[in-house]
């Protein structure tokens, strides 16, 4: 049975949390806590109650979000610094050969983005992109598309980027099954948003690259390469484990018992992340001549953009829990119930709507997990959280438009016109949203979801 009243509070918070943001211009995380109280006032919560709910859902959720985030972007800056990024790059274009470096650039994408901040890895590379097109004289957008594709589905789908920390968290669902099934819905749609759309847009629309005097063609440093692939790995790889090893599909008895509790320890995203981010330290810092003055400054800085992902994503998980406490995820879930409506659905509409009205998916990420985790029971199938988190991410990715930074960002490195970026990088994140919101169905349906 829906209560109208309580179900008007959630619209009418929602409504100013976006008016706060487009219209006011107020800085996220103060207009999340305002919709939050709001809502929890609304919905008839004493005063003493609601700030305690706020206090134990933002405490809740930060104590483990505030360290994964700022583990990586530590470990971002370091790659970044050392030229590992780069590295990589490099490496994939002469492997792949210049007839095939639209896939190169997708590739090089998709992993330089699990470490480093979407607009930094785009910075890092754009000059790959740029060396290209004056090689080949063909549109700029044939391996431009493809590295933006590849670097967008590893920043909304594949921890430790934040947007996946934050909804992986706000969900309660095993990060390790987020990254598997990041890594299974990405790779498709990388492959139509990048180099198969990249192959039609270039035919239409033709850029020539800007100047620039960084030069891409600088020898490939293969220890550095060696390294740097190494490091990237290893936080991954031990995550997965640890959800191998923890699932049902693996005994406890006899010597697996001491292998499990070892790998859950070093498996940990905490503990991965910590050994990645002293090996990084030591092998692409200390080791190639970086003064430890250096490093802690290289690392200090990193904090400052995490601080604000933190904080947003702290107030995400007060209003997730301000929902919990009125009884309106209760409500919503059960209506969903009765009606037979898919949880999937109902998490990428919402997810978009947000994403197309202030811009952030970021923001988008973390407001439709609030709504949508009351609807999940502490007690659902690990899959069903981890899809319903790709499923957030995909809606969020959907249209970046001019009230994004990326719009921006791509337009003026890129060289385009509003019109072009529009046609190009607006209706690539578009297929990037729905190819991967189809290719979550499909999965979901093979699993029985």
């Amino acid at each position: 049975m829906i209560d109208f009243w309580l179900l008007s509070s959630v619209l009418v918070g929602v409504g100013v949390l976006l008016l706060l943001i487009l219209i006011v211009r107020l800085q996220a995380f103060i207009a999340m806590l305002i919709s939050s109280i709001l809502v929890g006032l609304l919905a008839g919560m004493p005063p003493e109650a609601l700030i305690k709910t706020i206090q134990s859902g933002m405490g809740g959720t930060l104590g483990y979000v505030a360290i994964v985030v700022g583990l990586g972007a530590i470990f971002g800056a370091i790659l970044e610094q050392s030229g590992g990024a780069q590295a990589i790059a490099q490496y994939l274009l002469r492997k792949f050969g210049e007839k095939n470096a639209s896939w190169a650039m997708v590739v090089a994408g998709f992993f330089v983005a699990i470490p480093v901040f979407f607009d930094v890895a785009f910075i890092i590379l754009i000059p790959l992109v740029y060396a290209l097109q004056r090689r080949t004289k063909k549109s700029i957008l044939l391996y431009a598309i493809p590295l933006l594709a590849g670097l967008a589905i590893t920043h909304a789908f594949i921890p430790p980027t934040p947007g996946p920390i934050a909804i992986a968290e706000i969900l309660n669902t095993d990060l390790g099954l987020v990254i598997l099934f990041g890594f299974l819905i990405g790779l498709p749609t990388a492959i139509v948003s990048g180099p198969v759309f990249a192959k039609f847009i270039s035919r239409k629309i033709f850029v020539e690259a800007p100047s620039s005097n960084v030069d891409a063609d600088e020898e490939l440093d293969t220890s550095l390469l060696r390294n740097t692939v190494l490091i990237v790995g290893l936080p991954i790889m031990l995550i997965v484990l640890n959800t191998v090893l923890s699932s049902n599909l693996v005994g406890s008895e006899g010597s697996l018992v001491g292998l499990k509790n070892f790998v859950q320890i070093v498996g940990h995203p905490f503990v991965a992340l910590i050994m990645a981010n002293l090996l990084a330290l030591y092998t692409l810092g200390v080791k190639r001549g970086v003064s430890r003055e250096a490093l802690q400054e290289m690392s200090t800085k990193s904090l400052a953009p995490a601080g604000t992902i933190i904080l947003l994503t702290g107030a995400g998980g007060a209003f997730k829990q301000v929902l919990i406490d009125t009884g309106t995820g209760e409500m919503l879930a059960s209506w969903f119930t009765d009606k037979d409506l898919s949880i999937f659905l109902f998490a990428y509409i919402v997810a978009a709507i947000v994403r197309v009205l202030q811009g952030s998916s970021t923001v988008a990420m973390i407001t439709a997990a609030g709504l949508v985790s009351p609807l999940i029971g502490a007690d659902s199938v690990a899959s069903l959280k981890a899809l319903t988190a790709i499923t957030i991410a995909s809606g969020a990715s959907v249209m970046s438009h001019v009230n994004d930074s990326g719009f921006w960002l791509v337009k003026q490195y890129l060289g385009l016109t509003e019109k072009q970026s529009f046609a190009s990088w607006t209706l690539m994140t578009t297929i990037l949203s729905l190819v991967s919101f189809v290719c979550v169905l499909i999965v979901a349906t093979i699993l029985g979801l």
